[in-house]
């Protein structure tokens, strides 16, 4: 609500008094600033808008999970770096390399701590199918098509398919940080590739049989 709001609220007999206007306009304004701000925090906290820095650290706590990990993340393939495809990524891939001299990521920049968040929220409200877990795969890569291989033996394996995901995401992923799975399940492995993806006797879309099929490559 604006100030105007409430001075069009006021009866006849007082509407064309300026003083009394005035004085109503005072009296309101502080409370106009109270809702504005209130609702400013739905956008603040918005993970679609999307928040970064503290605010991501704000929703990190109410979601349960924190930018620091605690197995240092390291190696090729994690920094930016212009034409440099074999070891490092260029633009919307790379991390950017710190300046401090340590080759290593314990604390998150915001893009993977966003995804990290979302997996979090998505793994909070899951209901353990299979079902639920494509959802919300396809909420963190809506760019990517993702195949769940269930081997029947309470383990199972996670490919993306379509454009590649940066190399921190996949770490992120490869590392078991995130906690998108059943209890006592385990995630053998993640892999990406280009569909279709090889698969023995599968004619689909995705999947070709031999000599049609494309390798999948292992995250890790």
């Amino acid at each position: 609500m604006t100030i105007e709001t409430y001075l069009s609220l006021i009866t006849s007999q007082y509407a064309d008094q300026p003083n009394f206007l005035s004085t109503v306009a005072i009296n309101v304004s502080p409370m106009v600033r109270v809702q504005e701000l209130l609702n400013l925090f739905i956008t603040l906290f918005d993970i679609d808008t999307p928040p970064v820095g503290d605010q991501l650290d704000i929703i990190g706590k109410w979601v349960g999970v924190s930018r620091t990990i605690s197995v240092p993340i390291s190696g090729n393939g994690i920094w930016f770096s212009w034409d440099d495809n074999a070891n490092d990524n260029g633009w919307d891939l790379g991390s950017w390399q710190p300046s401090d001299g340590n080759n290593q990521i314990t604390v998150l920049p915001d893009d993977a701590f966003l995804t990290l968040i979302r997996a979090k929220i998505g793994a909070n409200s899951w209901d353990g199918t299979t079902e639920g877990a494509y959802a919300i795969y396809t909420a963190l890569f809506p760019d990517n098509e993702v195949l769940i291989q269930d081997y029947g033996n309470m383990s199972y394996a996670i490919i993306f398919l379509g454009p590649a995901i940066s190399p921190l995401d996949a770490a992120l992923f490869s590392g078991g940080y995130v906690p998108l799975k059943p209890e006592g399940v385990q995630v053998t492995a993640y892999y990406r590739g280009t569909p279709p993806i090889f698969s023995w006797d599968q004619d689909t879309t995705l999947l070709k049989g031999w000599d049609q099929g494309n390798w999948a490559e292992n995250l890790a």
